[in-house]
């Protein structure tokens, strides 16, 4: 049903489907200060149930009006006297009263009526219907039970009595179990029980229906109902003996609507809910169908009740028509019609409108409404009918009433009444004639305040009679203000849009009818506009880290102190002494979210407002997280060895997901660990899964997206899977010689998953490749194999394959590996080396043959050492060194030696069983280098002018001594240094030098260099100072008598001597060459690759040069030094490669040290 269109309607459905709806009185804006009609603003609804809960039971009305209105009642169209007993309390000046619940309401039920009433008129309220409900009960009664044959149809009926709708029936046993209902046994819209047959199972003795009413919360109970079914029996009894049942078989016939041949007419009102009933009996029971004459069943036709019940919410007219409904059986058929029609309440055409006339106007109030049946209309005037209020100026012409030179005296209130039998419409319309100079509501002097390129209006809210033109005037002029940007409202506010600087002043409004003329007068500012100069941007952002948000604004500066910044998250502002917002701070314009959650994403606003304007920005916060874990997570098509997962995406937190990763569990060898089992791309939602063979799986899916890897889903129940046969064979199989006449065959085992199947061994054939004979084949349950008396390094074709109780794996693939290994069998030939520099050597050969191999060539070992320097004649065997070269070569480079030397090498190959016989020993000499530097540099005799070096030999000349370079520079103590001077010293055997002509108490720096002919050796530094005049006998006879100078030398001397006999005392065990030579020939298997010890070490620190000593001296360093280190070849543990680089044994920097200073003490010795 459409509710009517008029303002502050109240409705409410009626007990029996009637409406009544009141419209108020359209406003008609008079202030109260000026005399006018009583307006009904609110009343209660019309129709009250008394719900005997309740304490009180308000009855409203209110209303306004100048006199201010009095109240009267009418119940039932009579006086009703508010005084007339102490239940009904009146409140205050209003027309409002209370009835006190104190029981026995039924006096106080009818319907009621207000009258607002003053000097001008009556307006009345629509009728107020108070019902006073009884309790509900059902009649004490003794109802007998009934006895039908089996097949008989029959009815329970209920009669539930009456009451507040709504009502509801549920038919239950005296235990509360509800009666199971189908096609058989339904309940009717009666409340009735309807059986279309009986069988003997509907027998029982307690069948109850029970009634509710929701609105008073009240449940009744009939007396319980007993039903007894007899059994039909056959004809013959004695033929059946008894055993066979024989219920009437026969055609429908309808129970409800009863069994009558007229058609069944239905009236609704639309909007209503129609609902259409067939109930039939029969055997078999009957099946019903609905159908329309002429067309289909609606879309919004609904079948209930197991299809006896047929429902249309909200009906209109297009529902209209004849519905039929057919019961059919194998028996027969049986119908009924239904004409349905769609009838309308009364709605407003043309409503009452409140009018305020001038004195000698014609007034014309207009009323017309339709429905279905089409209302009638009744007037009345101050809530008396029209007729028994005569005036003379006044004409019903149809549905209009005409006053004619109305005057004040005409001013009423007059009542339209629109009824059929679906309900009633009421309105009031105020009726005010009278003449009004102008009356200004708005005050005077108001002031105005704008913001630059927005709009503001200026209120002058105007009473009078007849109405009166408006206009507005700036600065004290008359002259009206005339812009596009200037509008003058009906209700006379002038609104400027787009306001500008210029509009700053003084604004007039006049108002000018016939009885007279009135102004106001207002002040207009204008400000500089509030703007966000620094708005928040949207942001992406990681759970658990800070977001910020920036917001400055701009704003006009009288309003300095006025600025409020507030921030809201969709919509709603943030209370930041909340503690669900315990996390968010603010300061500066600036708003923090710390340990950001999912919770915290949303629209972020900033809003600058100062008391005349406001400015607002908003950005996104999108909180970045790994995604939820799927769910739904299902095992579904499992067939013998695979399955398909399938599951649902969760929620991927604004990152797009990247694949799923499935996980299984197994719970007989590893329980409890999750293992991956395959990944599939983000945009799938289920995979096909290949499984092992005898194994209990359950399984789980986790989802990673940019972010990372979300948490996993719930597991899967378990699947178990059927055992078969393996599905592979052992990969990784190595081939291994530890012994010259034995082949080791070792292979990864397969995983525990991958048996399939109890009973896992393996089957191992070999054969020699390459001839014609049956394979050897050994059942092995470990992952190794020993092949024992094998012929020394021939090749072998092996296979594994897997087998368990279900059968063999698949076969196996054959791979080739050799027996054991023996020591290589001979020595490479053809040795030679070339000098390259002092340094190194390039050491060649020819090959050893693949046949004296024994085995796969691992590569060519170097063997070398020291056998004296040339500048001595007697020769010692230094300690050996070694480098190896890996792979099929013939040459390789030596680096690390000591210059002007000679030296013993030999060359042999090795495999993986070792090292081969070496090749004949071949002598080398190295070529002159420079010497080392001497380990011992001091300043003595210090003078006024000039001091002596004292020195000791280099330990190394590598080569012919020839003589040292002396260099020195004036220091001071300065970052600044003098001029380096030079002396040459040709003489090798001398140790001391006295420099002249040097800067009294001056400090310098000396450099010492020995030098071959082939260059000069690294500086050893000291310093040292001159002193002043006085100072020189002192500073002479200290030095040369001090205890610490003594000490010195003596113990310099004292180590010299302790180092020559402990290099004598090696060099006459290393004595014997014959046998060093002979180990180096033919190494044993212990000492390969092994180096002597060496002793003597002796490392020089050098002083950090000062600025500039460096630089005088580069030159001669850089030349003098051979640049052949072992650090210039490779790692110094490691070997040479092709081209020479280092990848050998060797005993590193160090050591190298080491060895050059054991063999120069030999020589010296």
């Amino acid at each position: 049903m459409g509710s009517p269109r008029c303002p502050g309607v109240a409705f409410l459905l009626g007990i029996v489907s009637g409406v009544s709806v009141f419209c108020l009185a359209p406003a008609l804006d008079i202030p109260l200060e000026f005399e006018q009609l009583p307006t009904i603003t609110s009343q209660s609804p019309s129709s009250m149930i008394a719900v005997p809960f309740d304490e009180t039971f308000s009855i409203e009305c209110e209303a306004k009006g100048n006199p201010e209105p009095t109240y009267r009642w009418t119940r039932n169209g009579r006086e009703f006297d508010l005084h007339q007993g102490p239940r009904l309390i009146k409140e205050g000046n209003s027309g409002t009263f209370l009835i006190v619940n104190k029981g026995n309401l039924t006096q106080y039920q009818g319907k009621y009526r207000c009258h607002a009433s003053n000097k001008l008129g009556t307006a009345i309220s629509e009728e107020i219907e108070f019902t006073v409900p009884r309790v509900p009960k059902f009649p004490k009664e003794k109802i007998d039970p009934i006895r039908v044959e089996e097949g008989q149809s029959f009815t329970l009926k209920c009669k539930p009595p009456k009451g507040i709708p709504p009502l509801q029936i549920y038919w239950m046993t005296l235990g509360l179990q509800h009666i199971e209902q189908d096609d058989r046994v339904s309940m009717g819209l009666d409340g009735n029980l309807y059986f279309s047959n009986a069988l003997v199972k509907d027998s029982r003795r307690d069948y109850c229906c029970y009634a509710a009413f929701p609105r008073i919360r009240t449940i009744v109970q009939k007396t319980a109902m007993a039903v007894i079914v007899s059994r039909t029996q056959s004809i013959n009894d004695s033929d059946s003996n008894a055993s066979a049942n024989a219920i009437l078989e026969r055609k429908p016939s309808l129970v409800v609507p009863p069994a009558v041949n007229t058609d069944t007419d239905i009236g609704l009102v639309k909007d209503d809910k129609l609902e259409l009933e067939c109930i039939a009996e029969g055997f078999p029971t009957p099946k019903i169908e609905w159908i329309k004459v002429g067309r289909g069943l609606p879309n919004k036709a609904s079948i209930e009740n197991h299809g006896k019940l047929l429902t249309i919410s909200e009906v209109d007219a297009d529902d209209e028509g004849m519905y039929v409904c057919n019961a059919t059986n194998p028996y027969g058929k049986v119908a009924h019609s239904f004409h349905v029609r769609v009838e309308e309440p009364p709605r407003w055409l043309f409503e009452p409108k409140s009018q305020l006339a001038t004195i000698g106007s014609d007034v014309h109030i207009k009323c017309s409404a339709s429905g279905l049946p089409p209302p009638t209309i009744k007037w009345r005037m101050n809530g008396e009918l029209l007729e028994d209020t005569p005036v003379s100026n006044r004409q019903v012409l149809d549905d209009t009433i005409v006053l004619r030179n109305a005057q004040p005296e005409n001013s009423a209130v007059y009542q339209c009444e629109a009824s059929n039998r679906h309900g009633t419409l009421l309105a009031n319309a105020n009726i005010m004639v009278m003449n009004l100079r102008p009356t200004i509501l708005t005050e005077n002097y108001q002031e105005y305040a704008a913001t630059e390129g927005r709009s503001v209006v200026m209120h002058c809210k105007v009473f009078s009679s007849p109405p009166s033109s408006i206009t507005w005037a700036k600065d004290d002029t008359t002259i009206s203000v005339e812009e596009p940007r200037f509008t003058v409202h009906e209700n006379g506010s002038l609104e400027i849009h787009t306001v500008e600087k210029g509009d700053v002043g003084q604004y007039t409004c006049f108002a000018t009818n016939i009885e007279g003329k009135s102004a106001i007068t207002a002040s207009l500012d204008i400000k500089d506009p509030t703007r966000i100069v620094d708005a928040p941007q949207d942001l992406r952002i990681l759970r658990g880290t800070t977001a910020q948000f920036t917001c400055q604004a701009e704003y006009d500066k009288s309003f300095r102190g006025d600025l409020e910044m507030l921030w809201e998250k969709d919509d709603m502002e943030l209370d930041f002494n909340h503690t669900e917002n315990a996390g968010l701070f603010v300061d500066d314009g600036i708003l923090q979210i710390i340990n950001v959650s999912r919770k915290d994403q949303g629209t972020y606003t900033c809003r600058a407002l100062t008391p005349l304007d406001e400015d607002t920005a908003s950005a996104w916060l999108i909180v970045l997280d790994v995604p939820d874990a799927p769910e739904d997570v299902v095992v579904s098509e499992h067939r013998n060895r695979s399955a398909t997962l399938k599951w649902v995406p969760g929620d991927e937190h604004n990152s797009s997901t990247n694949e799923f990763v499935i996980e299984y569990e197994e719970s007989e060898w590893e329980p409890g660990r999750w293992k991956e089992l395959m990944r599939v791309p983000g945009n799938h939602g289920s995979a096909h899964l290949k499984l092992h063979g005898h194994v209990d799986y359950q399984f789980r899916v986790s989802a990673i997206n940019a972010i990372g890897r979300g948490p996993p889903s719930a597991a899967t129940e378990r699947i178990r899977t059927p055992p078969s046969a393996p599905d592979k064979n052992p990969e990784n199989i190595k081939i291994e010689g530890h012994l010259p006449h034995e082949m080791d065959i070792i292979w990864e085992p397969l995983l525990p998953i991958e048996h399939n199947g109890p009973g896992l061994e393996y089957k191992v054939s070999y054969r020699l490749q390459g001839m014609d004979e049956d394979w050897k084949e050994h059942m092995v349950k470990r992952h190794s194999f020993v092949v024992k008396k094998t012929p020394t390094f021939v090749p072998y074709e092996i296979k594994i394959q897997s087998r368990n109780h279900q059968g063999w794996g698949p076969a196996p693939r054959v791979v080739t590996g050799y027996s054991g290994e023996d020591l290589p069998a001979a020595a490479p030939g053809d040795v030679a080396v070339e000098v390259v520099n002092n340094t190194l050597i390039k050491v060649s050969w020819t090959r050893v043959h693949k046949d004296k191999l024994n085995g796969h060539l691992g590569g060519y070992r170097v063997n070398w050492w020291r056998l004296r320097s040339l500048l001595y004649s007697k020769k010692a065997h230094g300690v050996k060194q070694s480098l190896t070269f890996p792979g099929d070569r013939n040459h390789g480079m030596v680096p690390g030696l000591k210059p002007f030397s000679e030296y013993s090498l030999l060359v042999m190959a090795f495999n993986g069983r070792g090292n081969g016989p070496g090749s004949h020993p071949l002598t080398f000499k190295t070529l002159e280098g420079v010497p080392e530097k001497s380990p011992f540099l001091r300043a003595t005799n210090v003078q006024k002018d000039s001091l002596t070096l004292v020195w000791t030999p280099p330990l190394e000349a590598n080569g012919i001594h020839t003589g040292y370079l002396l260099q020195y520079q004036l220091i001071n103590g300065t970052e600044e240094v003098g001029e380096l001077q030079t002396v040459n010293i040709s003489s090798p055997d001398t140790t001391k030098w006295v420099l002249q002509d040097l800067e009294p108490d001056s400090r310098y720096k000396f450099y010492l260099r020995s030098c071959t002919k082939v260059g000069c050796g690294p500086p050893v530094n000291e310093e040292g100072a001159t002193v002043l005049e006085g100072s020189r006998a002192s500073m002479h006879e200290g030095i040369s008598t001090q205890g610490w100078f003594i000490g010195v030398m003596s113990a310099v001397a004292l180590l010299t001597l302790i180092a020559l006999i402990a290099c004598f005392v090696n060099r006459s065990k290393g004595g014997k060459y014959s046998v060093k030579e002979k180990e180096d020939l033919h190494p044993d298997l212990e000492s390969q690759g092994m180096n002597d010890d060496t002793f003597c070490e002796y490392s020089d620190n050098d002083e950090k040069p000062l600025k500039g000593s460096l630089r005088s001296l580069s030159g001669d360093t850089k030349a003098e030094d051979s640049g052949d280190s072992l650090v210039d070849y490779g790692d110094e543990d490691g070997q040479f490669n092709e081209d020479g680089s280092f990848i050998g044994e060797y005993a590193g920097h160090k050591q190298r040290e080491s060895v050059e200073v054991k063999a120069m003490t030999q020589s010296a010795a």
